[in-house]
């Protein structure tokens, strides 16, 4: 049975029970859909568990599992991107992280989705913390000031950061959105074949960013609220110090890349979101301001 649909899962000293339960989740799926586990960390822990599920796998599906060195997290994605790009039958792609977990019928209605609307080159859907509570990964595109305030002096732009999550927005309804999550993405592949894949450079962060807004370009990026995923965000780079530098130079890359300071695309793009977003109450005047 040809893919209609391909996963990546790209992991790093992840334990099998936590793989255990994302992989678990991709096994409800009932369309055809081929699955990657890259594994950075080379793990035989990992491998031996990959090697198991496959038995476990439904007829629709199929699992792979690639060692890999640690090469950086868009790296990892895109050894199963170019080999799901080749699969002419292959129209949807779901990058994930390994710390995701979703109930039976989540993927199909994004599928769905992405069907009837053919301009729709990215969606994420609504992300959950595992109480249940809403994740703002629903973000504009950051500014050098804002990202610094923001993680080095957050009191003082708490108000403009409630902005820059957009948490004014009615996550109830499907809006555009410029920055999506890669923690879990649903991307039509004619639109990677179109702008490319991750960007390599960056090892860890902002590689989401700089695909989603390459992807917004020509398409459109959407929010879906009618499936939903459990995502045990972290904060990694709050408490480790290599981690925090990797995001730091990830920042400095992409700002080099797109702009610092001047950005015209940024402005532009970001006053368009916060113009058409559906928001909690029509009385805020919070969407009409532009970081």
């Amino acid at each position: 049975m040809e893919p209609l649909l391909a996963i990546s899962i790209v992991t790093y000293r992840t334990t099998v029970g936590q793989l255990a339960r994302c992989l678990q989740s991709f096994l409800a799926i009932r369309l055809p859909f081929v699955c990657w586990v890259i594994d950075n960390a080379s793990d035989p822990a990992i491998e031996q568990y990959c090697q198991t599920a496959i038995s476990r796998f439904p007829a629709c599906g199929q699992l792979h599992y690639i060692a890999n060195s640690n090469t950086g997290y868009g790296r990892g994605h895109n050894i199963a991107m170019t080999q799901s790009l080749a699969m002419p039958s292959c129209r949807y792609y779901i990058a994930s992280n390994p710390d995701v977990a979703f109930k039976p019928g989540t993927v199909e209605p994004l599928v769905a989705f992405m069907d009837d609307n053919a301009r729709v080159g990215a969606a994420m859907p609504r992300i959950l913390y595992p109480d249940g509570s809403l994740q703002h990964l629903c973000k504009l595109l950051p500014t050098p000031g804002h990202l610094t305030a923001r993680r080095f002096c957050p009191p003082i732009i708490r108000k403009r950061d409630r902005i820059y999550t957009l948490q004014h927005a009615d996550y109830n309804r499907a809006f555009a959105c410029p920055c999506l999550s890669g923690c879990f993405m649903v991307l039509r592949t004619d639109a990677l074949r179109q702008v490319g894949l991750f960007d390599e450079r960056f090892f860890l962060y902002f590689e989401d960013v700089d695909l989603i807004r390459r992807i917004g370009r020509k398409w459109q990026t959407l929010y879906v609220p009618f499936s939903s995923v459990t995502h045990g965000y972290r904060k990694g780079s709050y408490s480790s110090g290599k981690l925090l530098w990797h995001h730091l130079r990830s920042a400095v890359q992409y700002f080099s890349k797109w702009g610092w300071f001047h950005d015209p695309e940024r402005t532009r793009m970001n006053r368009e979101t916060l113009n058409a977003l559906p928001v909690k109450t029509r009385t805020s005047s919070a969407g009409a301001a532009v970081i």
